[in-house]
């Protein structure tokens, strides 16, 4: 019985012995397109032509020595009858990496150094390029980098308008209580600039009501805010500017992540919306990953410093996570959202895998389980829970502890040292 450790590389299969000497060896293609797609499809967990001869002279008392388990797999896939054995990071493969160049150079599949550097760097070129082609195909990925997108715009843009508005205050003051609408604020800034250009007409035709712009008008002209010049507005309208081009930035990013999530994961975006589907995909990495999780995980998604703390604390886990946002949940009494969130996450669980792996719509179905059994917890949950009786009340209910008896201390002798006395 003996010992064969086969291995798969760049330049092509090889069978080795337990000093790493090559005992049989198969070049691969030397075109670099057919190469890169035969080591990606090996990857995936396919045999290439080179190892299917190599294993064809294996007889049936050796045993074949691979790395990893994805190609033990695909071995015993193809011939059954082989004796295959893992051995992971095994000394006779590092040994043998390092004899690639000259076994490819001594068996003439490269004329000399200069060839294999160059075959090598190409052909990593390719294969990254390849890599990053097929990554970019996955369009979860898009929506999760569109969403931490919107993300950020949302920070940035909160950043501008609360300094827009100190800003402006100082021109014109009676503006912040008028209009407490962060996007309106905005454009009446933007468009007006100077306190002296709030007219009904001009109010009017960015989308406000008759009574509204009556009112900002008679506001402006008896403002108490102080009085700047042309130069002074300019840098502050610049500042309206871009904080507006933020926010419709930001609702463009929405309504291309609502089109990308419609196509990725329809189930997840009819169960909980586009954002917050592109939101559970991001915090999971991709949809097959969120496709993977348990509907307890999914549950607690986005409040892992919480959970974690409760693990080490031993205080009450989280009972939801991002999905928070979820108008049902958000708006549901304190003692029904456990309820809802574990609910809404076992159907989350449900449409992750049916959107990750077969792309069937069962979106409706969900939604009407799911709108069901939330109408239960309403109604069966409908009053708050008998609250626990509080530590003085659990105190007079326990039975009376036994008093703990101390020995008692033996009387010194003499009288104790007073203010100013002595030992008698």
């Amino acid at each position: 019985m003996m010992k064969k450790y086969l291995t798969q590389h760049i330049v092509g299969a090889f069978l080795i012995d337990e000093k790493g000497e090559v005992i049989k060896k198969s070049f691969s293609n030397k075109d670099i397109d057919e190469n890169v797609e035969e080591m990606l499809q090996f990857e995936s967990g396919n045999l290439t032509k080179q190892i299917i001869g190599l294993i064809e002279d294996i007889s049936s008392g050796d045993t074949v020595v691979v790395e990893t388990d994805a190609l033990s797999r695909a071995l015993l896939k193809q011939k059954p009858s082989l004796n295959v054995v893992v051995e992971k990071n095994a000394e006779v493969f590092r040994t043998f990496r390092g004899k690639i160049r000259e076994i490819a150079i001594s068996g003439g599949f490269f004329k000399g150094e200069d060839e294999f550097q160059m075959y090598i760097h190409q052909f990593n070129m390719e294969y990254t390029r390849r890599k990053l082609r097929k990554a970019a195909q996955k369009r979860d990925q898009l929506a999760a980098q569109a969403i931490r997108a919107i993300d950020d715009l949302d920070k940035t843009y909160n950043l501008f308008v609360i300094r827009l508005r100190e800003w402006y205050s100082v021109h014109f003051p009676e503006l912040d209580n008028l209009v407490p609408n962060h996007e309106q604020y905005v454009r009446l800034v933007a468009e007006l600039g100077h306190r002296d250009n709030f007219e009904v007409s001009s109010i009017v035709n960015l989308g406000f009501s008759q009574d509204k712009a009556e009112k900002l008008t008679d506001a402006a002209k008896k403002s108490i805010g102080a009085d700047l010049s042309d130069f002074d507005i300019k840098p502050i309208q610049t500042l309206a500017r871009m904080a507006w081009d933020t926010y419709v930035l930001r609702e463009d990013l929405a309504g291309y992540i609502e089109s990308v999530m419609k196509e990725v994961a329809p189930n997840i975006t009819a169960l909980v919306g586009s954002l917050l589907g592109a939101r559970l995909i991001s915090l999971a990495g991709s949809l097959e990953n969120l496709a993977k999780l348990p509907a307890s995980t999914i549950q607690v998604l986005g409040a892992e410093k919480a959970l974690f703390r409760a693990l080490k604390t031993g205080s009450r886990p989280p009972k939801h996570g991002i999905i928070f946002q979820y108008p049902e949940i958000h708006k549901a009494p304190r003692w029904q959202r456990g309820k809802m969130a574990r609910t809404l996450a076992a159907k989350l669980a449900i449409a992750a895998k049916v959107d990750a792996f077969t792309g069937r719509w069962i979106g409706d179905k969900l939604v009407e389980d799911l709108q069901k059994r939330l109408e239960e917890i309403k109604k069966i949950y409908a009053k708050p829970p008998a609250r626990k009786p509080t530590e003085a009340v659990q105190q007079q209910t326990r039975p009376e502890a036994k008093r703990r008896e101390f020995p008692k201390q033996k009387k010194m002798k003499g009288k104790k040292r007073g203010f100013g006395g002595k030992r008698e």
